[in-house]
């Protein structure tokens, strides 16, 4: 028989929050509430609805059957409820919430500045947190819900993200301006071997893409560093300690002041395809989704 609580939106709001996190302990950090608290919320929406949700265990929290197919109607309720909010009070400016995107570093460096102050114009009172990871981590991090989107260039091959193209950069030569090969077009793999190079780290997503696509090239620069984050190398050579082989977008926007120079690498062609993921399935906020638009929307300022 099922209980007589009413069912309210903080209750629905809880247990969305713990069904992304899969975690009572995160859940309660996010909601800013306390353990028990979260429980009784929980355990208060189970009553009300007469079935279980959650199968509790010390190490994890996994959703039952119905739970899952409700965490789903109860995500498109708040998502419904909070668009509704839109037509009250002048719209959007008085909207509030908070969104969080997952997005390797090259992606804050050229656009994402750009995409966010115009969505501050629009919701002035959304609360965006910027989680500017490396490649891995950011897919982990949408994976998980830690984020509700990111924008990312590894993803497509994964089952549980949605990847949507955004637009394709290729690899190119950092040098300073006063390096010998400044001043070409264009520069091959073969050329740049008998300088020093700089590399990221073999955990790196770049550093794989690199490796893969040039496995059968018989000529290739070996490092005499290596960084973890491409942003690093990028500071190395700004330094003058090396070239480096980094995508496009990771050069710092050009100015008049600038020490470096992007030149493309051919001989092979190297390129990655930034997009932005989700996880599947996932039913975004009406702030989230607007953002999501808006980054996808937004054209690319060039770096050349």
């Amino acid at each position: 028989m099922r209980g007589e609580h009413k069912i309210e939106m903080s209750d629905l709001r809880s247990f969305v929050t713990v069904a992304e996190r899969g975690s009572f302990s995160a859940a309660a950090l996010d909601l800013h509430l306390s353990q028990p608290a979260l429980s009784r919320r929980i355990a208060k929406l189970e009553s009300s609805l007469g079935v279980r949700l959650i199968e509790r265990t010390t190490r994890r929290v996994d959703l039952t059957a119905v739970g899952r197919d409700f965490a789903r109607k109860a995500r498109e309720v708040l998502n419904t409820f909070e668009s509704s909010l839109l037509g009250i009070n002048e719209g959007t400016s008085h909207l509030y919430g908070e969104v969080t995107v997952a997005c390797v570093p090259s992606a804050v460096i050229h656009f994402l500045p750009d995409v966010l102050k115009e969505y501050r114009r629009t919701y002035p009172r959304i609360l965006v947190r910027v989680m500017d990871e490396g490649a891995s981590h950011t897919l982990s991090s949408v994976a998980r819900s830690e984020a509700d989107f990111g924008i990312n260039y590894i993803g497509a091959q994964e089952i549980n993200i949605e990847f949507e193209p955004m637009f394709k950069e290729r690899f190119v030569l950092a040098c300073r301006h006063d390096h010998p090969l400044a001043a070409q077009p264009s520069v091959t793999w073969a050329e740049i071997q008998k300088y020093d190079y700089i590399a990221v780290a073999k955990a790196s997503g770049n550093r794989f893409l690199l490796d893969l696509a040039l496995a059968d090239v018989p000529t290739l620069p070996h490092p005499i560093c290596e960084a973890r984050h491409v942003r690093t190398v990028v500071d190395m050579v700004e330094a003058g300690l090396g070239i480096a082989a980094v995508p496009l977008l990771a050069m710092p926007r050009p100015s008049a002041h600038s020490t470096l120079r992007s030149i493309p690498l051919e001989a092979p062609q190297v390129s990655r395809t930034l997009g932005l993921i989700r996880r599947r399935g996932r039913v975004l906020s009406h702030a989230a989704e607007q953002l999501y638009g808006m980054i996808k929307e937004w054209s690319v300022p060039s770096t050349t």
